[in-house]
């Protein structure tokens, strides 16, 4: 609850930044035509969201002939989860990562790295399949698409500012307007704390949806293992992902990259797992858990079956 609250407060003081900075730039006039932009630009992006990523991933759908194993799984925990049976995915990388996408339950995709199917055992792959399906629950996309169509407000807000310096605006008027100096430093700061508090609008969905998928599946174990697993092989095994996609994946892709983390999408795996197994006050190693054989076995027949 916690998490919610604090989303809720963030896209408010999102919202509010958005009134403020449209009415410091250009009056209350640009403030409404940035807004109408950004949401006929986002309108296209949230509809076919699922369509355009699947696409830039070169993720295929696979049925439940192809990949019995890992419809099975989905099925537990849609059922665990109250949620509709997903479309699967799997995605041809090699870096282990997974995400899920669509506008609403009833059109959810769920996606899956080859990668990720190599190296984790039957309960690692539930527990990460558990967080995405909350992802689906929590309704994070329409939050997420929220987030950015008030942060491409921000941004158009911005480009507006510097093509009234370029044609000679930056008077000071009655409708709110700024000088020269107001415009400039707006135009550089507006996008840098939009996008700050975006990315931390992520975060906490990040938070909630590890709570939630450990519900989900039944054992919080689950999915910190998988998250150890994941945070040793992100580094090794780089990702080609859009930093304009990374806050959709359970890792972030781009962590070998050295991000600063006030504007990285995601919380610290170390912190994560740590919520996970309930010790706020330690940091957890990212060592790869040891998998029997068995284990290996079942996520080496499965990827075979994918491969078919």
């Amino acid at each position: 609850m916690s998490n919610q609250v604090k989303t809720t407060i963030l896209l408010a003081v999102l919202t509010a930044f958005i009134i403020w900075v449209g009415q410091f730039l250009g009056g209350r006039q640009g403030m409404l035509i940035a807004l109408v932009l950004a949401a006929g630009m986002n309108f296209f992006s949230y509809w076919f969201s699922d369509k355009l990523v699947l696409k830039m991933y070169q993720a295929k759908e696979v049925s439940s002939e192809q990949a019995p194993d890992l419809f099975n799984m989905v099925g537990q925990l849609t059922r665990n989860a109250g949620l509709p049976m997903p479309k699967l995915c799997v995605i041809p990388s090699e870096a282990p990562n997974a995400f899920a996408t669509g506008r609403n339950p009833q059109n959810a995709v769920v996606a899956v790295t080859d990668g990720l199917l190599r190296i984790m055992n039957r309960q690692e792959v539930m527990g990460v399949l558990a967080h995405e399906l909350a992802h689906v629950k929590n309704r994070d996309i329409l939050i997420g698409s929220i987030a950015a169509t008030l942060a491409g407000a921000v941004m158009l807000l911005a480009n507006m500012a510097r093509w009234s310096m370029i044609f000679g605006g930056g008077r000071d008027n009655e409708e709110g307007g700024s000088g020269i100096i107001g415009l400039i430093v707006m135009s550089i700061l507006a996008p840098l704390a939009a996008m700050v508090i975006q990315t931390a609008i992520s975060r906490s969905r990040e938070y909630l949806a590890d709570a939630s998928g450990a519900a989900i599946c039944g054992n919080p174990e689950w999915l910190a293992c998988a998250l150890e697993k994941l945070g040793y092989h992100s580094g090794r095994l780089p990702m080609n992902a859009s930093p304009t996609t990374a806050h959709m994946l359970i890792v972030n892709p781009l962590s070998g990259r050295k991000l600063v983390h006030l504007f990285s999408t995601h919380p610290p795996l170390e912190d994560r797992i740590a919520r996970l197994r309930g010790n706020s006050r330690g940091k957890t190693s990212l060592a790869v858990p040891n998998d029997s054989d068995s284990a290996k076995a079942r996520a080496r027949s499965t990827w075979d079956q994918l491969s078919k």
